[in-house]
């Protein structure tokens, strides 16, 4: 049994003692203030101390442990057989072994016992069955409740353990995986051999245990293959590349370069960059398996803790003592990539991994939300069935009075009054359906069949399906209001791809890669292997220019010129996905490298050529070839980008060692040349830097220095720094400027009930104004805005601060004329028309291409692009050796020595010229921007949580549109000190926001938070900045937290699951005047559901903590997917999984709950009238057996049915209108007022069916009442319950009526009948209060007026129902439902038809520019909308995911010309935000 970690071992004590009290792992989410009570305090304390110290103490041994005195000490002992002892539990440490399944063999059947009879309807039933075995007690048997509960609770609990025990299989699937593991030689033998059969259901041969046994010479050790879960701590492990690491540990030795190895932690932290650890030097003779025998060493390290970005520790080896940091371990969940092979020494197992330490350790079951509602139905119920229990009973008592005690036969026959309430208690216990819980879950498993077996959400490529495992939580699907993605392999692909630059002011697409993947004609040639001259060196002199003058190379130039140029692809195969209205540039890289062949000679030749070299020498990747292919290996997919499209473009890197880099360059004769650059000096990049450098000496001896990094810090280091900072300055003014306007443009738009842009505006009228269409949602204009720019921000601009218009102009379309190009005299004629914007004299003037070059940045940015600036100057042999020498003795400083080398880096690193600008694009997976836009109108708040850094977070979401163009960016730092002030300030600026737009709408929102400065608002001590961040947070439309461990993530979910809007908005602000409006706007909010979404090992904490829980099948592979609520294949799926299933399953299941408890409120209300004529005696109107089969024979299939094939709307309608999903978040299909309604009808319809019954059959109007006696009545009422029950749910109800329905109708029906039949034949002759045998067939069956009353009351009942469901129909159509009864009133059709009307405004167009908002329309309307053929045609292209921004004008004229077609009163017209 796994101890409990204890708070102090969670706050990481150190091997200094110092704790990890500010650490990211504080749980500490939302404060609880409460009075002081002391009483209560100390029964509290009391009872955790009790609890504590004889259950968890005692029972479950799990002991909370104390904080190790120095840490724990690992010795490095090969050679150990005994396993190392914790100090904390005075025995060994944990097993390796992991564990995500909720139950053990031991816990399963308690916690199941205890979570099935706290839903309160079991609970109710328990406390009924109980006594009802009692004997004289009961009338209606002693069993009949408890047994057929029992019976339903096990069935619930087999399926609950079925799915652990799958959940048990795949945690036996990781910890069986295999490992390589140091022992001594004979030291595997049979103890692991027994525990591996114990382990396994199957029991292993002795041999396998020995498999991949390498006996190291001249040692007694050997590397044996062991399993993941028998490793130890102090095992030393010894992984290959891509190997995953099986648990924490510390390197010892890595073949890298300088014993670096590369670490991937995209699993386990979601950065894509690969992470260089570095063996301790004191570790330095660790290189071979002897030098780790002879080693001498120990290891003190942290307790376990789930800290992923802090690790204290040290290492002493043959009496040398060095600290242990991040740099030197690895943890568990991390792969080893780009490195041939490493070895480490384990330090944390299983548990106390910190992959585990973050995961949400065994998590508690799920439970749905609809649950809450159906509880307060239950004790409703049962309040109902207590008073309706007490009043027949004090009917008794006056009968008792009045007629009992004078009748002869009756006396000494006295009921006991306590027998007679608890009597009819349970003759009325009914009323709440024992087969509630298990007919849910018959509904709740066709559900997900349904939900597996949709093909719309079926992956082709993958072969994936979507996937249900928790089908208890379904409904919980329609109603999320909160949305956490993960970033890595969720929203992106992993694939970095380089996708344009920015040369002296001009813009170039790179799709190379976008055409490779397409297919190309036969004998077509790619560009990229086109042969051209670009053999030069640093001195910009092309040495191919000699071969340019031949005749024959000038005569394939001027052919080239003088034909048409091949035929090339078309720049919008690729398309924007954060901002799809920019402009495409429109010329491509192979346009850039045909200009380079024919003008090498050209300025803007020279540039570009500059350029690509940058690209080719600027990194740290290292070529290989690999079957024949060249790959490289980088640690940052950026610069993996970068040498790709430089390779792609003819510069290939393909050799590269710590001293020389070695390019292929393309020449223009199809030949190719290599050239050897010598690398003087690599200044790294790291996130303080935000910039790489590189010193080279090229071919011609000169010393090359080329920088990329930022725009931020690389513009201050610019030869002309202060013209550069002003054009950016500039640049800035324009961007806000037109971002102010946009929000004014927005600010007149239509919105929704909930602020949004509609999908698409329809008016209604009483056929008035049919002089409009229905459009589809047509573009509007939209400002940039820039991510990229850290210069500071200017307010409002004044009339001479503007710039210039031409500051707006983008790409490369400039208007010049032909007479000002700069042509060679003996090349002009051979250069397209295309290419004559190059000549233009601004490509040589600096302020313009700073201006133009800023404004590229600035799009990338917006466009989601990951942005680099690259810059160079040449060296003087004099000055390069000046510094090198300070940058030598920074390189060999003891005491500051990584700000020694940055000190050093930013001296050399002034006075630059700029190269030009990258775009990399980190490639979404498919559908991730509309998506998350559709998702966004249905009322849905994305976030991302991601561990990555926050200029990467903030560029993928702008690309994949969580940020909009013009969204309001407010970042939080805990680095600018005071958290507070900045917090206030959001807050005031959103209340300015709130007063400055009369449309009361603010802008978008957007907060962005880092990990540490989530730390510190979780900080114990922090409570009023802790209850100011959980007040902001509901208010803000996106939130984008970076650097966040999975631990922090998982928290902030669980925060806004349990926040409570209004009561912290009113606590927290109410104290401050200026943000009293901003408080007022959440005092009606709700906190709706929240969904975690991610695909790694690090998401399963967050995935955990929120309501549902959906994992992609992702590349950091399958644990997410299977631990998950539900599991998805593409991001995309996401869309169709909560706007189809889950508003359909919402309105199923909450259908299901009302008609349940309607049908046993209508079936039992005419045995409660009939008490009045039995003297209350508790004598059933109905039969017994028939009483016993009702909800398993006869109404089962009429809840069931429709609870799994549904559908209200179709499909199309809810993908193309996603505001139609505030359904289900607004608690509109089971709220208090419908099951009020439908209870109330239920009640009346009971009524009306008694006394009808009563009078045609066995009143005054019927000649042969006292035929049939009891059974007869009972079974006319019994038979009419039936017919009408399941004629009205799935006939009249049922808006989907498939063949399934149909034939459930008819099955029910004509079962009934044969349990007539049935029951006739097998009772059994006598006297009984049913007269049941015969009684079908000789008896009532034959007696017409039976009948005439079965069909009258039915017919009655029918005719009610759809005079009723017909005018509401209408009166919604009309706009008129709303109104209630004030349609009656003559005010109301006056507006209609009066002067108002005939400019197409009404009353009930609720003043919205004559449209009211889509979600606010009863389904009954959109029910009808779908039965147009040219609605339904316009919906099913609205649905489809890449969106239909127009409607065809077929389409239009066919509703213009045709509106006959249309549906009565219904008048579509188009709007701006369509």
């Amino acid at each position: 049994m796994n101890e409990l970690t204890s708070p102090d071992e969670n706050s990481g004590s150190g091997v200094d003692g110092a704790s990890l009290e500010k650490g990211p792992h504080r749980r500490g989410v939302l404060p609880q203030i409460v009075p002081v009570n002391s009483a209560k305090e100390r029964i509290t304390r009391t009872t955790r101390q009790w609890i504590q110290h004889y259950v968890v103490d005692q029972i479950l041994h799990q002991t909370q442990l104390p904080p190790s005195k120095d840490g724990r000490h690992i010795p490095l002992r090969p050679h150990h057989d005994q396993p190392l002892i914790d100090e904390r539990r005075g025995h060994a440490y944990i097993s390796n072994t992991i564990r995500t399944a909720r139950y053990t063999v031991w816990d399963f059947l308690p916690k199941q016992l205890f979570f099935q009879f706290s839903r309160l309807a079991n609970f109710y039933f328990l406390c009924v069955g109980i006594p009802q075995t009692i004997p004289g007690v009961s009338t209606t048997g002693n069993f009949t409740t408890i047994l057929p509960l029992l019976f339903f609770v096990l069935l619930t609990v087999v399926k609950e353990g079925y799915d652990d025990w799958k959940r048990h299989r795949l945690d036996k699937v990781e910890n069986a995986r295999d490992a390589k593991v140091l022992r001594r030689i004979g030291s595997v033998g049979s103890s692991q051999a027994a525990r591996s059969r114990w382990f396994s259901f199957t029991a292993r041969r002795e041999s396998d245990t020995h498999a991949g046994i390498e006996e190291v010479l001249g040692t007694d050790l050997q590397w044996c293959s062991v399993r993941w879960r028998d490793l130890k701590v102090g095992d030393i492990i010894k992984l290959a590349r891509d190997d995953d690491v099986p648990a924490d540990m510390v390197l010892l030795h890595a073949e890298g370069e300088n014993n670096v190895a590369y670490i991937e932690t995209m699993a386990l932290d979601g950065e894509t960059n690969l992470k260089s650890k570095q063996v301790s030097t004191a570790l330095k003779d660790c290189d071979t398996v002897e030098g780790i025998a002879r080693t001498d060493a120990e290891f003190v390290v942290e307790d376990p803790n789930p800290d992923l970005y802090r690790f204290d520790g040290r290492v002493t080896a043959n009496g040398k003592t060095l600290p242990l940091t991040l740099n030197e371990v690895v943890y568990r969940g991390c792969t080893l990539r780009n490195t041939p092979c490493a070895i480490g020494i384990v330090i944390n197992t299983g548990e106390e991994c910190k992959i585990r330490q973050n995961a949400n350790q065994h998590p508690s079951a799920k439970k749905p939300a609809l649950e809450r509602m159906s509880n307060k139905i239950v004790i409703t119920l049962a309040i109902f069935v207590i008073a309706l229990s007490v009043g027949c009973s004090m009917g008794y008592l006056i009968w008792q009075e009045a007629y009992e005690k004078y009748a002869w036969y009756l006396q000494g026959l006295e009921v006991p009054f306590q027998n007679i309430i608890i009597g009819f208690a349970i003759q009325f216990n009914n009323l709440i359906p024992l087969a509630l819980y298990i007919s849910l879950e018959i509904v709740k498993i066709g559900q997900m069949l349904m939900l597996n077996s949709d093909l719309e959400m079926y992956d082709k490529e993958s072969d994936t399906p979507a996937r249900c495992n928790t089908n208890t939580i379904l409904e919980n699907l329609g109603q999320i209001g909160y949305i956490f993605s993960d970033k890595t392999g969720t929203l992106t692909q992993n694939v970095m791809k380089f996708r344009k630059m920015s040369i002296a002011g001009t813009t170039w697409l790179h799709d190379m890669d976008i055409i490779a993947s397409d297919d190309q004609p036969a004998g077509r040639k790619s560009m990229a292997s086109e042969p051209y001259p670009t053999d030069l060196d640093t001195s910009l002199t092309l040495e191919s220019s000699r071969r340019l003058s031949t005749s024959r190379t000038l005569a394939r130039s001027l052919t080239s010129a003088s034909t048409p140029s091949a035929p090339r692809r078309s720049a919008s195969l690729w398309r924007s996905t954060g901002r799809p209205d920019h402009l495409r540039p429109s010329v491509n890289t192979r346009d850039l490298l045909e200009f380079i062949r024919l003008r090498p000679n050209a300025p803007f030749s020279r540039r570009a050529t500059q350029y690509l070299l940058a690209m080719a020498l600027c990194h740290s990747c290292l070529p290989e070839t690999i079957e024949g292919k060249l790959e490289y290996q980088s640690a940052s997919p950026d610069e993996l980008a970068l040498v790709r499209a430089a390779q792609e473009l003819g510069f290939i890197v393909i050799q590269r060692s710590s001293q020389t880099v070695t390019l292929r360059i393309s020449n223009g004769e199809g030949s190719e040349s290599e050239r050897v650059y010598e690398i003087l000096d690599v200044i790294e990049f790291s996130s303080k830097r935000k910039r790489m450098s590189i010193v080279v000496r090229c071919p011609d001896e000169r010393i090359w220095l080329i920088t990329k990094g930022a725009d931020s810090v690389i513009l201050p280091r610019l030869r002309m720094a202060n013209l550069a900072m002003q054009k950016a300055n500039e640049v800035r003014k324009s961007v806000d400027l037109e971002q102010q306007l946009q929000r004014r443009s927005e600010a007149q738009e239509p919105r929704n009930s909930f602020g949004g842009r509609p999908s698409l505006t329809i008016r209604r009228s009483t056929g008035i104004a049919r002089h409009s269409a229905l459009a589809g949602s047509s573009k509007r204009p939209v400002a940039n805005r820039s991510q990229s720019f850290e210069v500071s921000k200017l307010s409002a601009l004044s009339a001479e601060d503007r710039p210039r218009p031409s500051l707006a102009v983008r790409t490369v379309s400039f208007d010049v004329t032909s007479g000002k190009a700069l042509l060679s005299p003996t090349l002009s004629h051979a250069t397209p028309d295309k290419y004559a914007f190059l000549d233009d004299p601004s490509v040589s003037d600096d302020a313009t291409i700073f201006t133009r070059c800023f404004k590229h940045i600035d799009d990338f940015a917006t466009e989601g692009l990951r942005t680099l600036l690259f810059a160079h100057r040449f060296l003087t042999d004099s000055e390069y050796k000046t510094w090198k020498k300070m940058y030598h003795d920074a390189e060999t400083s003891l005491v500051d020595r990584q700000e020694r080398i940055e000190a050093a880096g930013d001296v050399i690193e002034q006075s630059l010229e700029l190269i030009g600008a990258s775009a990399i694009e980190d490639k979404l997976q498919v559908g991730v921007p509309e998506t998350i836009d559709r998702l966004r109108r249905a009322n849905i708040k994305i976030w991302m949580l991601t561990g990555d850094k926050r200029e990467t977070a903030i560029n993928i979401a702008h690309s994949a549109r969580i940020c909009q163009p013009t969204s309001d960016i407010y970042i939080l730092d805990i680095t600018k000190g005071d958290l507070e002030g900045q917090l206030l300030n959001v807050i005031e600026e959103l209340q300015v926001q709130l007063e400055t737009f009369t449309s009361h709408i603010p802008n978008h929102t957007v907060v962005v938070i880092d990990g540490q400065t989530l730390a510190a608002i979780e900080e114990s001590d922090a409570l009023a900045l802790k209850q100011l961040f959980y007040s902001l947070i509901p208010t803000i439309d996106s939130v984008i937290c970076c650097r966040a461990s999975p631990a922090q993530k998982a928290n902030l979910v669980r925060a806004i699951r349990k926040a409570a809007p209004t009561a912290q908005v009113t606590s927290s602000l109410s104290a401050s005047s200026r943000t009293s409006k901003w408080a007022a706007k959440l005092r009606s909010a709700k906190t709706p559901l929240t969904l975690a979404i991610g695909d790694g090992a690090n998401d399963l904490a967050m995935l955990s903590a929120a309501h549902v829980g959906v994992g992609i099948s992702g590349r950091e592979g399958l644990q997410a997917a299977r631990v998950a609520d539900y599991s998805i294949a593409q991001f995309r799926f996401l869309s169709r999984l909560l706007l189809v299933h889950g508003r359909w399953n919402y309105v199923r299941t909450a259908r299901f709950i009302l008609a349940t408890f309607w049908k046993e409120m209508f079936f039992y209300m005419p045995t409660e009238l009939y008490q009045r004529y039995n003297g209350y005696t508790g004598t059933s109107l109905y039969e017994s057996w028939s009483l016993t089969v009702l909800n398993t024979l006869f109404t089962s299939l009429c809840v069931i049915v429709p609870g799994i094939w549904e559908q209200d709307l179709a499909a199309e309608t809810l993908l193309a209108v996603p505001e139609l999903y505030v359904f289900g978040q607004r608690d509109r299909g089971l709220n208090l007022a419908k099951y009020l309604a439908w209870m109330i009808g239920g009640a009346a319809e009971g009524v009306l069916v008694w006394f009808l019954c009563w009078a045609l059959y066995s009143g005054h109007l019927s000649p042969a009442r006292d035929g049939g006696g009891l059974f007869a009545l009972g079974n006319l009422v019994f038979t009419i319950a039936i017919m009408w029950i399941n004629f009205k749910t799935m006939i009249l109800g049922t808006h989907f009526k498939s063949a399934i329905v149909l034939a459930s109708f008819a099955i029910t029906v004509g079962g009934w009948y044969a349990w007539q039949a049935f029951l006739s034949g097998i009772y059994a002759p006598g006297i009984w209060p049913y007269a049941v045998r015969g009684g079908f067939f000789t008896q009532f069956g034959q007696d017409p007026v039976w009948w005439a009353a079965l069909a009258g009351v039915l017919g009655l009942l029918i005719a009610i129902e759809l005079a009723y469901s017909s005018v509401k129909r209408n009166l919604i159509v009309l706009g008129l439902w709303k109104w209630g009864w004030k349609w009656l009133h003559w005010s109301t059709w006056k507006s209609a038809f009066g002067p108002l009307a005939s400019r197409g405004a009404t009353v009930w167009d609720d003043g919205r520019d004559g449209a009211q908002p889509l979600e606010e329309w009863d389904v009954e309307l959109w029910q009808v909308m779908e039965k147009d053929p040219a609605i339904r045609a316009t919906l099913h292209k609205m649905s489809r995911l890449d969106g239909v921004d127009e409607l065809d004008e077929e389409d239009l004229d066919g509703l213009e010309n045709d509106p006959d077609q249309r549906p009565a009163a219904l008048v579509r017209e188009g709007s701006a935000g369509v």
